[in-house]
């Protein structure tokens, strides 16, 4: 579930989802490299005690792209 994805005069995106699975703070390292990963992504904050996951990017990021880096961390999108 997509909970925010807020453009900015400055072309920024910020971008909010629920990561399902996690379950200590090596899940939550996991996800993040994984997403910052995505180019033009940073600022990448996920909890994993919530499954939080928020960054900004550059340009867009589809919700695939998301789901997919967070697949290859082995976990899986709300």
């Amino acid at each position: 579930m997509t909970l925010d994805n807020t453009t900015h005069d400055n072309t920024t995106h910020d971008n909010t989802y629920t990561v399902t699975g996690m379950t200590c703070g090596h899940c939550a390292m996991s996800v993040s490299e994984e997403v910052s990963a995505i180019p033009g992504v940073h600022d990448v904050a996920v909890d994993h005690a919530s499954g939080s996951l928020t960054f900004t990017s550059d340009d867009p990021v589809s919700r695939e792209q998301v789901a997919a880096a967070v697949a290859e961390a082995g976990y899986a999108l709300g």
